[in-house]
């Protein structure tokens, strides 16, 4: 495992790099916008624009890469990425904003298949569950350490930009100077959202649940966090909290996931996410701490939704429908983050900053009526019967299926031997082949 580890160094530093580049510009651009004057509802629109280039950088990015290769694929997706971040400051216009994330939505899904297959062909049967666990560790400690660059400039001048651009930049240099033969991707079972609901109601509507709530304040929480006023230090706290809470939080709800009913639990779980986004509503204003506090709760417990809906999911598959339904569940997800920067925004401008909480904890208590008295109200599995339960992301999800412990077919898609070849092949041939 250490050995695997160590081989894998080059491609943890890229992704710290790339995820921490991308996270610093996502709260970046809420924040400048608000600083603008821009209103919610616009700018809502404007960046949900990233939502749609990532559902379809993950339907159609994989082809670019199967045509020219890994690296060469990683270095334009970043150069692109890295371009269009150096744009947004030289003109704050909506339509070129949300062009611009709609193209980094795009390249960032290609680039998130890269990192993610590359890393998943490291996986055996003996350390796939700790590569798993390593990968999404590093994944929200980037993520939140993104959220600490805030302090470092002035987010109405072009610094910021700059210095996103330089960390996704500098993302392309330890891939590139791997000397490890790319992986193969390899394209998984479709499965429609028609049948998943038909299957999986509950883990069909958990996971547009989940991609609406994320979203949403990924999206909209800088703007929040501007309109009551506070500093550009309070929002990094504010941001950082949220993610932090959500890596905290996945190890206790896994727990209860495996011990008692998975339909229970993120009932209940729905519940306290619901009244936790309210208290930050009406009763974060007493100080930035206890708004602080109440965020991080809200969205530590909310980031669990998606995977408790992959488990419920799961449950009620066979074997080698797994793979399909993460896919169709992950689809699912990404419709949910179209919709929730829209929502929020919208609910901004009618009700004030609030609004975005106040929405969310609505959107939570329609999840648990539609499982307590709806549709979703049907026959599960018992606790005995349930699978293994894995905290999953949906950035995970993307091209990691084979890294999944819970994948059968694993097996058949063997890890590359750690053993470095004595002689290399030029980057041109290998690429090539």
């Amino acid at each position: 495992m250490t050995r695997t580890a160590k081989t894998l160094s080059s491609l943890i530093f890229s992704i710290i790099l790339l995820i921490g580049g991308n996270a610093f510009l996502m709260t970046l651009l809420g924040l400048r916008l608000s600083i603008e004057g821009v209103s919610p509802g616009v700018i809502g629109w404007i960046l949900v624009f990233y939502s749609f280039g990532f559902v379809a950088g993950t339907l159609f990015a994989g082809r670019i890469i199967e045509r020219v290769g890994h690296i060469r694929a990683f270095a334009v997706f970043a150069a692109i990425l890295a371009a269009s971040i150096l744009i947004y400051p030289m003109a704050v216009q909506a339509g070129l904003w949300g062009g611009l994330r709609a193209v980094g939505g795009f390249v960032m899904a290609g680039l998130m298949i890269v990192m993610e297959s590359w890393f998943s062909s490291k996986a055996d049967n003996q350390n796939r569950a700790s590569l798993f666990a390593i990968y999404q560790i590093v994944f929200f400690l980037s993520t939140a350490g993104g959220q600490v660059l805030i302090r470092l400039g002035d987010p109405a001048g072009y610094i910021p930009f700059s210095l996103a651009a330089i960390l996704v930049a500098l993302a392309v240099v330890p891939l590139s100077l791997t000397r490890r033969e790319s992986p193969t991707i390899v394209q998984g079972e479709r499965m429609s959202l028609r049948r998943l609901y038909g299957k999986s109601p509950v883990g069909t509507l958990g996971s547009l649940v989940a991609g609406l709530l994320i979203s949403a304040f990924y999206a909209m929480g800088p703007v929040y966090a501007n309109r009551i006023g506070l500093d550009v230090g309070q929002v990094s706290n504010f941001m950082a909290s949220a993610i932090i809470a959500a890596m905290i939080m996945a190890w206790p709800v896994g727990r209860l996931c495996d011990r008692f009913d998975r339909y229970r639990v993120m009932v209940v779980t729905a519940l306290i996410a619901a009244g936790c986004s309210l208290a930050a509503a009406f009763i974060g204003g007493m100080s930035a701490w206890v708004l602080v506090l109440f965020v991080g709760l809200y969205m530590g417990i909310s980031a669990t939704l998606y995977p408790i809906a992959v488990a419920i999911s799961n449950d009620l598959m066979d074997s080698h429908q797994i793979t399909a339904a993460s896919t169709a569940l992950l689809l699912s997800y990404g419709i949910g983050s179209c919709i929730g920067p829209v929502v929020s925004a919208a609910a901004m401008e009618l009700m004030g900053p609030a609004g975005l909480f106040v929405s969310n904890a609505t959107i939570l208590g329609l999840l648990m009526l539609f499982m307590v008295v709806g549709p979703g109200r049907r026959k599960h599995p018992s606790v005995e019967e349930q699978e293994d339960y894995y905290m999953t992301t949906p950035e995970v999800a993307i091209a990691m299926a084979d890294l999944d412990p819970r994948n059968p077919d694993f097996e058949e898609h063997p890890a590359e031997t750690t053993e470095e070849p004595v002689e290399e092949e030029s980057g041109e041939r290998r690429e090539a082949g």
